[in-house]
């Protein structure tokens, strides 16, 4: 932080408005639960989900969804490599029709680009997702974004993990 913008805006405690309104929050999960429903019940697997999640949290900026979502990504069977190469994705040949089509889906549903990109994205969305998959992207998207924001708005912290041993060497 500069010191002009540290000398106009002094530093203050940050208000986790998830802690602060826990049934707005509780709320917000259940959103969250039941469109990662829609998403199963469409055949969208959590690998995808966790993609989406992933992509999404990148191009909001939020670190600790980012944080989150990865390690989710791994957990998942997500790759290194396709993680790495995630914010490239339409110029890579790692990513299949259906995961194309639900990731352009995302980053329009997320950037809001103007009328014209959004109806070419959400025509090429819907030539590869049915009409269940796409609602069900379209909830998963609209959920993250408003995860990112909470966490954003909140300045969640993302701590350091706890390194064992071996790694430390």
């Amino acid at each position: 932080m500069d010191q002009t913008r540290e000398a106009a805006h002094p530093t203050t405690q940050h208000i986790f408005i998830d802690k602060e309104s826990p049934s707005v929050w509780r709320a917000l999960n259940g959103l969250g639960l039941k469109a990662r429903e829609a998403a199963d019940e469409a055949g969208i697997g959590r690998a995808l989900t966790e993609l989406l999640n992933v992509r999404i949290s990148q191009i909001n900026g939020c670190a600790y969804c980012l944080n989150m979502h990865v390690a989710d990504a791994l957990k998942k069977g997500e790759t290194t490599q396709r993680l790495a190469v995630l914010a490239a994705w339409r110029d890579t040949a790692l990513f299949t029709e259906k995961e194309r089509a639900a990731l352009a889906l995302a980053e329009s549903i997320t950037t809001l680009p103007d009328a014209h990109t959004r109806d070419r994205e959400d025509a090429y969305a819907r030539e590869h997702l049915n009409a269940a998959e796409y609602s069900a992207v379209s909830w998963l998207v609209i959920t993250m974004n408003a995860f990112n924001r909470v966490s954003i708005t909140s300045q969640h912290p993302v701590r350091r993990e706890a390194r064992d041993e071996s790694e430390a060497r």
